[in-house]
Order: C-alpha cells, then sequence, then structure tokens
C-alpha cells in the first residue's frame, strides 16, 4: 500500500499531474489555447476599436464642422439661383455671364483643384467616420450574439407560442385561436356597418 501512495505521490502530489504536463509536451492542452485564442481576438478588437474612437470635440470644432457643412449646399442653391435669374432678368444674367466669360483659364484651373481638394478631403473624413462607426458596431457583436443565443435558449423562435414540450394538451391550448367577439359580429353581419 505504502508502494502505491509513494508512486502516486510522485504522480499527482503537490497539486502536480505529471502524466499532464508530459502529454502537453507533445500535445497543446486544446482549453488552454482556446482561452488564449479568445484573449488574443479581444485584445485585437479591444485595440481596433480604441483606434477609432473619436476624440473629444470642443465647440471651435462644432462651429468649423457647421461651417464645413456650408459650400455644398451654398454651391446647389447657387446654381439654382442662376437658373432663376436667367428667367427673371435674361439681360442681369447675360452681363454676368459675359463677365464670368472673361475670366482667365489658369485661374479656373486654380477654382477646380481648390474646389476638388475640399471635396476630397471631406469624403476621406466622412469615409473614415463610417468606418468608425462600423468598428463601433463590430465591437458590439458580442453582446447581440449572447442575446440571440439567451433567446434561442428561451424558446424565443416563435412568438406568441407557448413551450409546451411534451404536454400535447398545452400545446393545442396555445394553437388554438381566442374567441373574438368583434370579429364574430362582423363576420354573422356580413362584414357591413
Amino acid at each position: 500500500m505504502a508502494l502505491i501512495e509513494t508512486a502516486l505521490g510522485a504522480l499527482f502530489g503537490n497539486g502536480r499531474n505529471v502524466l499532464r504536463e508530459t502529454a502537453e509536451l507533445f500535445r497543446e492542452n486544446a482549453e488552454s489555447a482556446d482561452a488564449r485564442a479568445a484573449e488574443r481576438q479581444h485584445a485585437a478588437l479591444a485595440q481596433f476599436g480604441a483606434e477609432f474612437t473619436p476624440p473629444a470635440r470642443g465647440r471651435f470644432d462644432r462651429v468649423m464642422d457647421a461651417v464645413n457643412r456650408l459650400p455644398r449646399p451654398a454651391l446647389a442653391l447657387g446654381t439654382l439661383g442662376l437658373f432663376v435669374a436667367a428667367m427673371v432678368d435674361p439681360v442681369w444674367f447675360a452681363s454676368r455671364m459675359q463677365g464670368i466669360a472673361l475670366v482667365p483659364e489658369p485661374l479656373w484651373w486654380l477654382l477646380g483643384a481648390i474646389v476638388s481638394f475640399y471635396f476630397g478631403a471631406r469624403h476621406q473624413a466622412k469615409g473614415q467616420e463610417f468606418q468608425a462607426r462600423i468598428a463601433r458596431g463590430i465591437a458590439q457583436m458580442p453582446k447581440v450574439a449572447a442575446g440571440l443565443s439567451r433567446g434561442r435558449a428561451a424558446g424565443a423562435e416563435t412568438p406568441g407560442v407557448a413551450r409546451s414540450d411534451d404536454d400535447a394538451a398545452l400545446t393545442l391550448d396555445a394553437l388554438r385561436p381566442e374567441a373574438n367577439p368583434a370579429l364574430e359580429a362582423w363576420r354573422h353581419g356580413g362584414g357591413r356597418r
């Protein structure tokens, strides 16, 4: 008996399991590998989410955003205003268009570059903001998945039907429609008022 106790104490004593430790030299512990993979994925998602967290915005930033929103509507409404001006006072409109025709071509190129850079930068900023919203949505996926699994476990696949498992009478009671006096009166009355 003491020999067996000594042998088992050598293998499993002091809170160790020599057999398991030896096996882990040749084959990875699946549970530990899954835990490390989950930690790695959580860390990557946290880093990705932190990368797209918007900085705190002050009053100046909000005012500048408001000013940045003005050019596109101003250009669109100004163009529509030109059409209205051409119909209301064609002579005034023609004199203004002759003035625009006198603008040198390099100035048009400069205006085109300024407008394209402005709208290009605006498009890039909005694209990055959109990606940040997507990243925040992806970060919420584990909570959504957990909610869905809780709903499935609760039997939420068929709303309005009680979970009756093996009770046939309860199943029939849950599926049988309730009496509706208003509907019965409508059916017997021919649907007329």
